[in-house]
């Protein structure tokens, strides 16, 4: 194996000028696909998170919701039909809904309401870096994220603004808590969020149940199937897997996210397969040499393989440090580009498919060579 890399390293570093070319291909096409791919994951997770964090068994949603952010209502009297269910433990209203924030020199922004009860089941907002949750209990009390305070006119707790036409005042700051549409969550409490969204008092977004310890929560879910009407019964995964589907696929952002991986892994191959080619062709009678003294085909094809191997290594190295730098660039950003381990061994079984299949032409112009080649020389 040795004499092997010894030999693929030479052919690969002879033309110093190609192979930089080829490596810098290598490098931006992954590039381009750990951003398509980091993209997504992020993407991924964002349309989920306040399912993730909201901590129920069950989702009573109304019948038809197609995500998270789609702001329909149920009935107030759902919540003590399913707390009269048995093996039902707790059942907590949730109400979200758009809302328009007025800053201090009077300009307009929108905002994402998310209301629940303060104790208890419910969501509530979370990784809080400056006051307290507990804090959203006075009255105008409402909690931000970090990364808006610029768009919303204030500073952190104790800045006020106004919701329709009521005073606010920020109680608790968040961190890392980011709406994939750019419109900032303003977490508050249940009552408040009603006035803010203009919900009625005897509605609500969703109802978040939790079972009793011992119960079965499939069995749960049948006889609150059973017991209300207009709704649906949705585990957690299944909701978070109903929302990802909507926004990833239902509106084509995840198609056009798969469409910029695709064309990335396209360039690559085509310039290694270029590079190998080329490389190979300039290499012919040292293989029709090797192919007069006996060298199996095997031996040769062996030769390019480890060829697109060193290709595909060296590339990937480069890529995954300038992924590294564009996750972290993006990390307080709108959309974050999130490179997960499991992403990166991705990428790296993806260079390696890549480079190996670009080898096939190089192969392919081998098989053909007529080791008599040699004694025309």
């Amino acid at each position: 194996m040795s004499l092997k890399f010894r030999l693929a390293s030479r052919n690969l570093f002879h033309d110093r000028l190609r192979f930089i070319a080829t490596i810098i291909g290598i490098v931006f096409s992954i590039v381009l696909v750990t951003v398509q791919m980091g993209l997504y994951v992020g993407f991924r997770q964002m349309v989920t998170t306040m399912i993730d964090h909201a901590g129920a068994d069950l989702w009573i949603i109304p019948a038809g919701t197609k995500c998270f952010e789609d702001p329909s209502l149920l009935d107030e009297r759902q919540r003590f039909r399913a707390l009269a269910v048995n093996g039902v433990a707790e059942v907590t209203s949730v109400v979200i809904g758009y809302a328009q924030w007025r800053l201090p020199n009077r300009t307009t922004t929108p905002v994402f309401m998310v209301g629940s009860e303060l104790n208890g089941l419910g969501l509530h907002p979370w990784n809080v870096v400056a006051g307290r949750t507990d804090d959203l209990a006075i009255p105008g009390a409402v909690a931000v994220e970090q990364s808006y305070l610029p768009r919303l006119g204030v500073s952190g707790p104790g800045d006020k603004a106004e919701i329709r036409d009521r005073s606010v005042q920020v109680a608790a700051v968040t961190k890392g808590i980011r709406s994939f549409t750019t419109t900032p969550y303003v977490f508050t409490e249940l009552d408040r969020a009603r006035l803010s969204t203009g919900t009625p008092s005897n509605k609500a977004s969703y109802l978040l149940v939790r079972v009793a310890p011992n119960a079965d929560v499939d069995q749960v879910r049948r006889d609150l199937r059973a017991g209300l009407t207009d709704v649906e019964v949705l585990t957690g995964n299944e909701f978070r897997n109903r929302s990802r589907s909507f926004w990833l696929f239902g509106t084509g952002a995840g198609a056009a996210l798969f469409a910029g991986a695709l064309l990335g892994f396209i360039v690559g191959t085509v310039i290694v397969a270029q590079t190998l080619y080329s490389s190979t062709k300039d290499h012919l009678n040292e293989f029709a040499t090797l192919r007069a003294i006996g060298s199996p085909g095997r031996y040769i094809y062996e030769v390019i393989i480890w060829q697109a191997v060193l290709s595909a290594i060296i590339g990937f190295s480069g890529a995954a440090a300038i992924g590294a730098i564009v996750a972290r660039m993006t990390a307080e950003s709108a959309l974050q580009v999130v490179v997960t381990p499991a992403l990166t061994v991705a990428l790296l079984l993806l260079t390696l498919v890549m480079c190996v299949g670009s080898a096939i032409a190089a192969i392919a112009k081998v098989v053909r060579i007529d080791p008599t080649l040699v004694f025309t020389r």
